[in-house]
């Protein structure tokens, strides 16, 4: 009885730190995903925080400036085998300076993530998660701080 009541305690404990979490992305390589269908992909991500992995309706499109042009590239995020990850394959032009901007919901929950793209792919350290949509003007400094340190 004892063991039982242990074991209660720390599945109510589990569910309610990831409840205290929120529903967010992470991101990673593409051989992440564990799915084949996506090793050519651009960077994945999976959704975590969702009490239905399947039922989060997500969103994102490319930002980016191609010789001094702001151009705006809407995305096709493939999901993959494994239940709330999706792989985000490039379509958006080779040159320039991108960011992916991601945007997601799950029943009342929001979230969003801004992920710089480098030259040899995306940029974790200086990517940005948040409890909402990214917001235009966030969106702008990463990119503009994205094209600043080209420049240097």
């Amino acid at each position: 009885m004892l063991r039982f009541g242990i074991a209660a305690c720390a599945s109510a404990s589990l569910a309610l730190s990831a409840l205290a979490a929120g529903f967010t992305f992470s991101i990673g390589s593409p051989v992440a995903s564990q799915d084949f269908r996506s090793k050519s992909a651009a960077f994945v991500f999976r959704t975590e925080g969702c009490a239905d992995p399947a039922k989060p309706q997500i969103s994102g499109t490319a930002e980016g400036f191609v010789n001094g042009v702001r151009q705006s590239v809407p995305l096709k995020l493939v999901e993959t085998s494994r239940p709330g990850v999706y792989a985000v394959n490039q379509n958006w032009p080779g040159e320039g300076e991108w960011v992916v901007a991601l945007k997601g919901k799950c029943a009342d929950a929001n979230a969003g993530a801004i992920v710089p793209i480098g030259p040899n792919g995306f940029v974790r350290e200086s990517s940005k998660f948040l409890s909402r949509p990214a917001t235009s003007a966030e969106i702008e400094t990463s990119l503009k701080a994205l094209v600043q340190g080209k420049s240097k």
